[in-house]
């Protein structure tokens, strides 16, 4: 039997710890479930991709400066020449594979600034060569959310429709693609995907006594809040300086976690406005390594939304400053719905109310987290046995006549 030829695309290799994690968690499932298969990825950062998990990969696009902003007319020439190209370039890398996985990741969404013809109007190439190219492209435990744009609601919507496969890693997501005009009847809804990586080593050694982790990000509110970005990014990070340096007053020593390269001049100022040695700053190349230094701390407070999937997986109670609704949701399925604080209104003073309550009930909040993440794993065992029935029917029917007495 041929080998399954299997793509994964998407903003993985870039920067984002969370992306790469999603990523991570289908190659496992792959690798588990599909050894056979050959994997190759069209993705934002190829060089990282293949040498980190060591598969070919392809860059998204033609023009190296797409994510740059274009002021010059060459670079606006590249980048419209570059939208030509990419159309020809994503249907001969499509054309090469019998699966596409778009794996996890807020593709269609834009809680966070977005431009339509970036990434949307690459996934809406991808999943319109798929539908030309008899290809199956799989949106697997995607986020979505209301989208404001017209242009990138537009794309966001016939990309879903076009896709052969689609999953949520929320309701909220389902529920915003059903708002959309997609048809969601035959669409499920697992945990989100990072949530099937391995948890920290039993028994792992702890952090200083009375460790705080505070996730920090490069916040400037979501894609219908340009006008007013700069100042939602100041309150927020004078909000959150002055809960960290409330910790150092009360002797707490404090460890700011980042999930993206572009968060590290946020720690930095934190740091610098500080100014005590009690508050580090981690170095964490993975999610695992999130999750290992969430693991070691008594409490955790988060901006990130794969901050917070860390922390809930190693299992440490958890306050989210939530940016988006993803944020409620996924606080709220893990039992912890009654700490959250708004990201864009950042009270330093309420914040620290919060804090306190939840290091009040950290004993019980812990028993809660290993249950649900008991529960979150037996989903996702689901979700990836849903997955091979849907995207590997033949590969399916041969495991089963191997393993029939």
């Amino acid at each position: 039997m041929t080998a399954a030829r299997v793509g994964v695309f998407g903003l993985l290799g870039s920067g984002n710890l969370g992306n790469d994690g999603s990523l991570e968690a289908v190659l496992g499932y792959l690798r588990t479930a599909h050894p056979e298969a050959v994997v190759d990825a069209l993705c934002g950062g190829p060089e990282v991709v293949t040498a980190r998990y060591g598969i070919p990969a392809t860059r998204l696009h033609w023009y190296r400066g797409e994510y740059r902003t274009a002021s010059r007319a060459g670079a606006i020439a590249g980048k419209g020449l570059g939208k030509l190209v990419d159309v020809f370039r994503t249907a001969a890398w499509v054309r090469r594979h019998d699966v596409v996985i778009v794996p996890g990741m807020g593709v269609l969404e834009a809680t966070l600034p977005l431009r339509p013809w970036g990434f949307p109007y690459a996934l809406f190439l991808l999943c319109a060569s798929g539908r030309l190219l008899g290809t199956k492209v799989a949106l697997v435990g995607v986020g979505a959310a209301a989208i404001g744009s017209r242009p990138t609601r537009t794309l966001v919507r016939w990309s879903a429709r076009l896709a052969a496969h689609r999953s949520y890693r929320d309701d909220l997501s389902r529920d915003a693609m059903r708002a959309m005009g997609v048809d969601t009847a035959r669409d499920e809804v697992h945990p989100d995907l990072a949530f099937a990586l391995p948890a920290p080593p039993a028994g792992a050694p702890p952090g200083p006594p009375g460790l705080v982790c505070v996730g920090v990000m490069d916040f400037h509110g979501g894609d219908d809040d340009r006008a007013r970005a700069e100042e939602i990014h100041r309150r927020y990070l004078d909000g959150t300086t002055r809960f960290v340096r409330a910790l150092v007053d009360d002797g707490r020593p404090v460890r700011l976690l980042t999930g993206d390269a572009c968060d590290a001049p946020v720690a930095d100022a934190i740091l610098d406005a500080v100014d005590s040695p009690l508050v580090t700053a981690a170095e964490a190349a993975s999610l695992a390594d999130l999750m290992k230094e969430t693991a070691a701390a008594d409490t955790v407070v988060a901006t990130r939304y794969h901050n917070l999937v860390c922390a809930l997986k190693a299992g440490t109670p958890t306050l989210a400053l939530s940016y988006a609704a993803k944020s409620d949701a996924l606080m709220a399925r893990m039992g912890l719905a009654a700490y959250c604080h708004p990201a864009r209104e950042v009270d330093a003073d309420r914040l620290l109310e919060q804090f306190r309550a939840l290091e009040e009930r950290s004993a019980g909040l812990r028993r809660t987290l290993t249950e649900r993440n008991r529960v979150t794993t037996e989903q996702l065992d689901r979700q990836f046995t849903a997955l091979t029935a849907a995207l590997f029917p033949a590969t399916d029917r041969t495991h089963a006549v191997r393993e029939t007495p």
